[in-house]
């Protein structure tokens, strides 16, 4: 709610309230998801929404301002795109960088002391990160097109809604996959067997819901193989006193969002027998996760330490382990909007993580240049 006042001529107007009309615009916004046809087909107004969607208005400091978010966007992409840019969940970024963000962590580790991430490979993990997501997604959603069917939250998926056949799902894969072994190519050879291991954890992640109730196990292995990655591409190899804790660190990390987001469906995992750590750990749930974030915590420690880390970065993993306590805290598993907030809330985690771990690295040249000064005095 927003007011605009009025003076002179009209002064006996006091004030003219905006919120009905906000709120008529969101609720237009919501249309192009109720609307939706038989097949996926997109409801008359679906157009109109995604424009008023793209043009969400926000107001700070009494000027108005245009938000665009990604549904939007790929709302306001030509029909016959726009299941394929849902198959790669490009509406919904945050997988995405919950998958890069441990290549920049690890990029950021391996750059040389007093300098910033290359960002060539910074740039070429991101497109990675976007096609390998993608792919996926889309290996997900044919696995689980019948599950899918069953879960109000997953059933409008391209795959599950028939937007999209699994013929033309698997050629989707195919191209994904072709573009991401151009990027892979990019990397050094050492780097290239490194990624190739990786393909089997995403391919057999969809199906391990069905025989453990660790999945989120099988989903850290596989996001957070760029831990690994993101290291050999820069120096040609692994130092692996950095990186296994690393890797660690991002599955335990993996373990704490992933369960959280588990917990938005778990009473429709329960009727089609899918299984989750949501489920095995129930309400015991808050004691996990704090095992695992004292995990995560103790694991980037220990990198920090065989990576020589410099005190910004310590005192961004206090901050880091105060976030992850107030997700805990927080977090109510009984209300699914306020899991899936949680959850989000964890993209901001790790941009934090990496800025420590940049200015960690920057505050590395001045260290050695203050050793260098104490050394000269004394001699």
């Amino acid at each position: 709610m927003f007011t605009v006042k009025l003076n002179g001529p009209l002064r006996a107007v006091r004030s003219i309230s905006f919120g009905p009309c906000v709120s008529h615009l969101s609720a237009l916004s919501r249309c192009s998801v109720d609307q939706r046809g038989g097949a996926g087909a997109p409801g008359v107004h679906s157009r109109t929404a995604s424009l008023l969607s793209a043009r969400r208005l926000a107001v700070t400091g009494g000027r108005r301002a245009f938000v665009v978010s990604a549904a939007a966007v790929v709302n306001m992409a030509p029909p016959g795109v726009q299941p394929y840019l849902r198959l790669m969940r490009m509406d919904k970024p945050i997988g995405t960088w919950l998958l890069y963000l441990p290549c920049a962590w690890s990029i950021g580790l391996a750059a040389a002391p007093g300098c910033l991430p290359p960002l060539d490979m910074l740039t070429l993990f991101g497109a990675g990160a976007v096609l390998m997501r993608g792919a996926g997604c889309t290996i997900n959603d044919m696995w689980d097109r019948d599950f899918d069917r069953k879960v109000s939250r997953t059933a409008s998926r391209p795959i599950a809604a028939g937007d999209v056949s699994q013929l033309q799902a698997l050629v989707f894969l195919g191209g994904q996959l072709s573009l991401g072994l151009g990027v892979l190519l990019c990397l050094n050879y050492y780097s290239m067997a490194l990624g190739a291991a990786s393909l089997s954890l995403v391919l057999l992640y969809p199906l391990m819901k069905r025989v453990t109730y660790w999945p989120q196990l099988f989903l850290g292995l596989a996001f957070n193989w760029g831990a690994l990655l993101g290291w050999s591409a820069v120096a040609c190899s692994c130092d692996w006193s950095v990186c296994l804790p690393l890797y660690f660190s991002g599955v335990m990390w993996t373990l704490i969002y992933d369960t959280i987001y588990a917990h938005q469906d778990k009473e429709d995992d329960v009727k089609i027998g899918v299984k989750s750590t949501a489920l095995m750990f129930r309400e015991q749930t808050k004691p996990w996760l704090t095992g695992f974030a004292a995990a995560m915590v103790a694991g980037l420690g220990v990198a920090g330490v065989n990576a020589e880390q410099t005190l910004p970065y310590y005192l961004t993993l206090a901050c880091v382990a105060a976030h992850l306590g107030h997700q805990i805290y927080a977090l109510d598993i009984q209300r699914p909007e306020a899991c899936w907030n949680t959850f989000v809330s964890n993209r901001n985690l790790g941009l934090l993580l990496f800025l420590g771990i940049v200015t960690g690295n920057l505050w590395k040249e001045r260290r050695e240049t203050l050793l260098q000064d104490e050394e000269l005095q004394t001699s």
